[in-house]
């Protein structure tokens, strides 16, 4: 069945779905995204996610495409469209087309709106828990405002792909004083010897992942302790367990950082507990 997308007001063949050139995402990546995973046949965590999608369109001052109930229509046709039951949607937000200008265009220029949606297989995510991941590090070469989910993430491209060259599956943004800030495209974290789980403080250094705050949730339905703090590579390599969040991966352990095992190697407890639980708390709207 061929795909489908949602482009500025129309559903077009996957194919042949194009924004004009002078799109000011195209030009300057003046623009957001989000990306929400669907599982079973529900939006997971679209309330958050649309949140979150406010705040960065407030961030850069630019204009909702469309009213939220509408848009969240748009999101669950563009999946019934592609038949999507476990897989993930797409929508990006850019400031319109206009010509080429570094200063905004005029305030009537409507913001452009693509949604695309795309099928997974959860059983292949499972067995990839299962063994676990590696990771690598980078040296933080980002712009200071990656609490904005901008469509702007060329030092994320060239990270992931050092990372895939190296064997890897993701890398790590390291700060000049040594300390993990987050995934090319995940959050980060550790869990103590003494079982509490550690992550970045959500501040304007990272990206307030929507898994990220749902595994908060989770931990606490669980029992389990959290501590929103700094960590350092080496704290990382020693700890008793390590995993990333991300709507793309859920919670996927790590077993590996930058060649070095985390503990024994293999996917500890508190990672494969915290994936179980997840879609029992989530927030699920039916797509």
């Amino acid at each position: 069945m061929p795909r489908i997308a949602f482009v500025n007001g129309r559903y077009v063949p996957h194919r042949a779905a194009t924004v004009h050139i002078e799109d000011r995402g195209y030009q300057f990546a003046d623009g957001v995204y989000e990306v929400c995973e669907v599982a079973h046949g529900y939006v997971m965590d679209m309330t958050r996610h649309l949140d979150r999608l406010g705040r960065s369109l407030g961030e850069l001052a630019m204009a909702w495409p469309m009213r939220r109930n509408a848009l969240e229509l748009v999101m669950r046709e563009v999946i019934r469209r592609n038949r999507v039951e476990n897989g993930l949607v797409y929508l990006q937000v850019t400031r319109g087309v206009a010509p080429r200008d570094h200063v905004f265009p005029a305030a009537s220029t409507r913001p452009a709106l693509v949604v695309t949606a795309k099928r997974t297989d959860p059983a292949a995510a499972m067995r990839k828990a299962e063994t676990g991941i590696a990771v690598i590090t980078v040296p933080e070469n980002r712009w200071d405002r990656v609490d904005i989910k901008t469509v702007g993430l060329l030092p994320n491209v060239l990270a992931r792909q050092k990372a895939k060259e190296a064997g890897a599956q993701e890398a790590w943004f390291i700060d000049a004083d040594g300390t993990v800030k987050e995934g090319a495209a995940t959050n980060a974290w550790i869990v103590t010897k003494d079982g509490v789980l550690v992550t970045r403080p959500a501040d304007h250094g990272i990206l307030r992942g929507i898994t990220r705050a749902t595994v908060f949730d989770v931990a606490a339905k669980l029992g389990m302790t959290i501590e929103e703090r700094s960590f350092t590579v080496s704290e990382a390599k020693s700890a008793r367990e390590s995993f990333i969040t991300a709507a793309t991966t859920v919670v996927m352990p790590v077993v590996r950082i930058d060649g070095d095992p985390v503990a024994n190697g293999h996917p500890g407890t508190v990672a494969l507990s915290l994936r179980k639980a997840f879609f029992d708390v989530a927030e699920k709207t039916q797509a």
